[in-house]
């Protein structure tokens, strides 16, 4: 099973987006387009996990949430 992960992006004023990723502090990365951006998103998970596994972390897991449309 793979793991997923909620990416956050953000337009910039002068172009481009920010990423960053909530569950992984310090995860961010950019791309000039949106579909860059994401590419750059999972390069970047996958090498903040890598670096974890290396130095013998504990690996955050996103764990998905519903919400009852009620509940709003």
């Amino acid at each position: 099973m793979q793991a997923r992960y909620l990416i956050d992006l953000e337009k910039n004023e002068d172009g481009g987006y920010t990423v960053t990723v909530p569950a992984l502090p310090g995860c961010v990365t950019e791309g000039s387009t949106w579909d860059e951006a994401i590419a750059n998103a999972q390069e970047a998970i996958v090498g903040y996990i890598e670096a974890l596994k290396d130095l013998g972390k504990p690996i955050p897991v996103e764990i998905p949430v519903e919400i009852e449309p009620a509940a709003l």
